[in-house]
């Protein structure tokens, strides 16, 4: 058995029991992105860094975000809890268009929108980037506003 640890997981809970429980992986992936995506905020690439000087402390607009998130099987390289919204770095690993579409795909399926920036545009055009990323915010909805995607038939569970 394995000993528990109070970080959202539950090994002894179902595996598709939702966020908390660990989006449906195992508890030794989940720990392996959890590893993965720790060690992403230790050594960060110089465009991460860069951009992140301007995400961090709610200084965008006031929005809170968060450093290379564990979201299902992927690590999100910035993510605003509030809006759901992902924002992407996307460097020269990134020439399959295919697969970042899948990937794309997955997380908007689990209520996530992406936003991909390139490399070049943070070191070259930062404020074109911040605007992207607030009007983006802006424009969509809090995600504790929307309706739940599974409610309870009326009358039930009260």
């Amino acid at each position: 058995m394995m000993p528990y640890r109070d970080k959202g997981q539950r090994p002894e809970a179902p595996p598709l029991q939702g966020r908390g429980l660990g989006w449906g992986l195992s508890v030794e992936r989940l720990d392996q992105l959890q590893g993965y995506a720790a060690e992403m905020r230790r050594n960060p690439t110089e465009p991460e860094k860069r951009l992140w000087r301007h995400l961090s402390n709610s200084q965008l607009g006031g929005y809170k975000f968060r450093r290379q998130s564990v979201i299902g099987q992927y690590v999100a390289d910035f993510l605003c809890p509030r809006k759901g919204l992902i924002v992407e770095v996307d460097g020269d690993t990134h020439h399959d268009r295919t697969v970042d579409q899948r990937r794309d795909a997955t997380l908007s399926a689990m209520g996530f929108s992406v936003l991909r920036v390139t490399n070049e545009d943070v070191i070259q055009n930062m404020d074109g980037v911040l605007t992207q990323i607030l009007v983006t915010l802006e424009s969509a909805p809090d995600r504790r506003n929307s309706p739940h995607p599974n409610p309870s038939p009326e009358g039930e569970g009260l």
